[in-house]
């Protein structure tokens, strides 16, 4: 088990160095975007911001965290399998506390394309997470597949969701400035 664990996952490593960059490089990114929430004032809640802009770090995290299991020299892929099945659950359970926050929050009413990218398609992402590891001893070649596109499925979110972010500053900023 430990030649095969090693080759399959030696095998990810340019991708996982790819995206886990970038995990890093967008969670950067999405403090900029705060800070401008921050800036202008009237836009931001604290409870608007745990609902819609904290996610979008704990997706990218949760993808750096990922790329980093599947970079290490693991030995076998037992502990590969029990970190990404605590992954998914962890996201899992965060995307219902993303559902409560975006529902309590009053500065902002939601739409259903933000219910969609907020809570539907991370919690999907997370769901097929779990599914992959519980899928991982079965068929570790395709679980791994499904893996990777999570982790770029969860970046893809965090872009839409940070562009949507610095969007509606833009033009709530605007409309207030010509009021």
């Amino acid at each position: 088990m430990e030649n095969s664990a090693h080759a399959l996952l030696s095998v990810w490593e340019t991708y996982y160095v790819i995206l886990g960059s970038s995990a890093a490089a967008l969670t950067g990114l999405q403090f900029v975007v705060i800070a401008l929430v921050a800036d202008t004032p009237g836009l931001g809640s604290e409870d608007s911001v745990s609902a819609f802009g904290t996610p979008t770090i704990v997706h990218f995290c949760l993808c750096l965290f990922v790329a980093a299991i599947l970079s290490a020299p693991w030995s076998s892929l037992i502990p590969v399998t029990w970190l990404l099945l605590a992954a998914g659950s962890i996201g899992v359970f965060y995307s219902l506390i993303v559902f409560r926050r975006a529902r309590r929050q009053t500065t902002y009413r939601p739409v259903a394309e933000d219910w969609l990218w907020h809570v539907a398609f991370p919690l999907i992402a997370y769901g097929a997470l779990i599914a992959a590891a519980v899928f991982l001893g079965q068929d570790p070649a395709s679980a791994l597949f499904l893996v990777g596109a999570v982790a770029l499925t969860l970046i893809f979110i965090g872009i839409h969701n940070a562009w949507d972010s610095v969007a509606y500053v833009a033009v709530q900023h605007r409309s207030k400035q010509r009021e």
